[in-house]
């Protein structure tokens, strides 16, 4: 019932929107609103009028989001994962009542600073500093590649302090807080990515999370988001097979026949809805495992990577069987593939994933 409501959703009010949404380079904020009556935003999380749902039917939500644009997955990954997750976790009573059932509702939306422009894989050494004077906090530094950015009512940042990275609630309007977008994105052109400043920021100590202490905090909700990624990808290539499978029985050539009825494009689709059924049984299998407790970082890394992987190469392969059909964005093969490209490398690039599984079955390290 998740996954036909999430599809319904997707394929009726969605998908007309998307394709304006990725010529124009604009994010429909109409979406928020109805995703959030539809309990899409925090739906695996429990309390604070969020859904309850399991991480199996958050996952489907995220397939049937990603098969409709990767960008409006992102912007609920954010928004649930990034956001809402770490208050729920982290926060303090007063923070969770003020923030969580505005934004599960989708009156108020959040985004995550983590990635500066000279850190991204190496968050260790992030370079955004805050400094205590007397109960307040001041905030400098600048993030980046940061989803929401620039609309988002409510910046979870993340700074170093003499005792460790800690992270900072930081609201819209907050003098020396500023976000300005990125333009130019050849991918997630139905997303907002923009730049956060942080000159001077002052906060009151009741801005920071109490509980999120050290690298370890930032880390885990990166876990959350990465697992809907392993599951949203899925829906990216499902759709890149349904429009190649359509597109083969009815394009003709050589005597009138379906380019079906060749055998080398009957090769390609059932590579391809192998491949997409391995990464189903990949994902559910860790939703189950989730749901249970008994989800390890390093088996979302697998499942990201792996399916990232074939995602991209159901995109390629999709576009091949169209020919020059394939560029044109009235099909969506080229904008999933643009797309995933960007998925392959955020929260956590295809290599860093590798090193990560690499050190889950060696015991050793070599991120470095």
């Amino acid at each position: 019932m998740v996954r036909d409501s999430a599809r319904a959703y997707a394929q009726e009010r969605l998908m007309p929107r998307v394709l304006e949404a990725n010529r124009h380079e604009k994010f429909d904020r109409a979406v928020i609103s109805e995703m959030g009556a539809l309990g899409f935003l925090g739906a695996n999380l429990d309390g604070y009028g969020c859904a309850g749902m399991s991480n199996v039917e958050y996952g489907l939500i995220m397939q049937e989001l990603e098969r409709a644009d990767s960008g409006v997955r992102s912007f609920v990954s954010v928004q649930g994962a990034l956001v809402m997750y770490p208050i729920l976790s982290y926060g303090s009573e007063e923070q969770k009542q003020k923030w969580l059932p505005r934004l599960q509702s989708g009156e108020a939306i959040g985004c995550f600073g983590l990635t500066e422009p000279n850190f991204g894989s190496n968050p260790a050494g992030m370079a955004t500093r805050a400094r205590q004077d007397g109960s307040d906090w001041i905030l400098n530094g600048e993030k980046t590649w940061i989803t929401n950015g620039s609309v988002a009512d409510i910046a979870l940042v993340w700074a170093r302090t003499e005792e460790g990275i800690r992270g900072f609630l930081v609201e819209r309007g907050t003098p020396g807080y500023s976000a300005s977008d990125l333009h130019g994105k050849l991918s997630m052109r139905a997303s907002v990515t923009s730049s956060l400043s942080l000159s001077d920021c002052r906060l009151p100590a009741s801005a920071m999370l109490p509980t999120a202490k050290g690298l370890k905090a930032p880390l885990s909700c990166l876990t959350q988001a990465r697992f809907g990624i392993g599951w949203g990808v899925v829906g990216a290539a499902m759709d890149c097979f349904d429009t190649a499978r359509q597109y083969s029985i009815l394009r003709k050539q050589f005597d009138d026949r379906p380019i079906a009825s060749h055998q080398l494009v009957q090769e390609k689709l059932a590579a391809m809805i192998t491949e997409i059924t391995k990464a189903q049984l990949l994902a559910i299998h860790c939703g189950r495992l989730k749901d249970n407790g008994k989800l390890d970082p390093a088996h979302v890394s697998m499942l990201k990577r792996n399916n990232v992987a074939i995602a991209l190469d159901c995109a390629r392969a999709a576009r091949d069987l169209l020919g020059a059909n394939g560029i044109m964005d009235e099909y969506p093969l080229m904008r999933h593939l643009c797309n995933l490209e960007t998925v392959k490398t955020y929260e956590g690039t295809d290599h860093i994933h590798a090193l990560v599984i690499g050190e889950r079955v060696t015991g050793v390290a070599a991120y470095r």
